[in-house]
């Protein structure tokens, strides 16, 4: 029999939290995914190490995360939110710690045993699983979702749970299928764009110390030459341009700009000394080693890993100057240098680097106290298909606990 109460598409966090939690209720669940294997993406986020959560216990605070969508989500986050989810998974056997910005993950920092306390939760609740098989077609009519093709075979049930995901990582599978049936379900769906993504540079210096991280700077960007806003944090220097989560958290921001102006940026490396402090700094460092190498005495100023590639910004010092013959001209340079690091930015990395994306379904579109559809009455929206803006830190896989949550449990 190919009847079911409840048929869930897409084994990503959300889905895999929808469909064991309609099955814990006794319905009778089908899970389908195309990849082969369960929660592809999930195994990837924070680096494998899997930010599960933000541990903002204060809702209010925690919803301004997510701009404005946050007036949507107080109803689901009152009835499945940060603490739910702490319980969910220690009461599984998977401890959970806080990092800096209340950023949280299991303490074994594996995302692939968060995947196997989902896959128990599956087993545990009987939820039948379909995998390697794409979704060829939806049946509907104006009533709502009548079935679902997979394999030249129809499954039906009596409700439909869509959690496939956006487009971000399109080879883990999220690669916007459910934004289409989304449309064929009535639905007006936003255009996704990478909103948590690297950012290109054009400067060879930034790319010559790929995988080199710069900690505790300041970064400020410019467009039109007018100053537009800085922030602190680490940076990562990569081979296409710069990432870290403070850049991540910043793409929105630069991508509105991109749109105007061309923009330039600014790295600070001692954010807390202005550069008149800085200089004093540099002297007394230089007074001590005075019969040192410049080379050599540089690499104790300058971020660790970047010295070679800083003092050729520089060329008209040469590095193997003896400390006590560098001019006071010469270490205002060094100085200013470090205090302005130039990038042009020249765009955003596509889709396939983002680590979300926003698009999708307009929240007033969806019955968010349960996650069903205003537009098709048997079929409910999680995760990455609805269109809700967020910063990285763990917030992402909160939504997608809440929503597949609510969805489980009304489906």
């Amino acid at each position: 029999m190919n009847t079911y109460d409840v048929i869930v598409l897409g084994g990503g966090a959300s889905g895999m939290m929808a469909a064991g939690r309609a099955a814990e209720r006794g319905r009778k669940v089908l899970l389908i995914e195309k990849k082969n294997k369960l929660g592809e993406k999930l195994r990837i986020t924070g680096g494998t190490r899997c930010n599960i959560t933000n541990a903002e216990e204060d809702t209010a605070t925690l919803l301004k995360k997510y701009g404005s969508a946050a007036d949507f989500l107080h109803s689901p986050f009152s009835k499945f939110g940060v603490r739910d989810t702490f319980s969910f998974f220690e009461g599984k056997g998977l401890p959970l710690k806080i990092e800096a910005n209340k950023r949280a993950f299991p303490k074994t920092e594996k995302a692939e045993d968060v995947c196997k306390v989902l896959e128990q939760y599956l087993r545990d609740n009987a939820v039948e699983v379909k995998r390697g098989l794409p979704v060829t077609a939806i049946e509907k009519t104006k009533d709502g979702i009548t079935g679902i093709i997979l394999g030249g075979v129809t499954y039906t049930a009596e409700s439909y749970v869509l959690a496939t995901g956006g487009v971000s990582h399109p080879e883990t599978g999220s690669t916007g299928d459910g934004f289409g049936w989304l449309k064929q379900l009535g639905h007006t769906v936003q255009d996704p764009t990478p909103t948590i993504v690297p950012l290109r540079t054009k400067e060879a210096w930034s790319k010559k110390l790929s995988g080199v991280s710069l900690k505790d700077v300041k970064i400020t960007f410019f467009a039109g030459g007018k100053r537009r806003f800085s922030k602190k944090g680490n940076i990562l220097l990569t081979h296409f341009g710069i990432s870290g989560p403070l850049i991540l958290n910043s793409a929105h921001q630069v991508a509105d700009l991109l749109h105007e102006e061309h923009v330039t940026a600014m790295i600070d490396t001692y954010p807390d000394m202005d550069l008149g402090i800085l200089d004093k700094h540099i002297s007394s460092i230089f007074d001590q080693h005075k019969n040192k190498a410049l080379k050599n005495v540089f690499k104790e100023i300058a971020p660790e890993g970047t010295m070679d590639v800083l003092l050729s910004l520089v060329p008209e010092i040469d590095p193997e100057t003896k400390v006590h013959s560098v001019t006071k001209q010469e270490r205002r340079q060094l100085a200013e240098l470090l205090k302005t690091l130039p990038l042009t930015i020249i765009g955003l990395m596509g889709l396939d680097r983002a680590v979300i994306a926003d698009g999708g379904v307009d929240l007033v579109e969806i019955d968010t106290r349960t996650m069903r559809s205003r537009r098709c009455a048997n079929a409910f929206v999680t995760g990455d298909l609805l269109h809700i803006t967020r910063p990285s830190g763990g917030y992402s896989l909160q939504l997608c606990w809440t929503t597949g949550y609510l969805a489980g449990d009304n489906a």
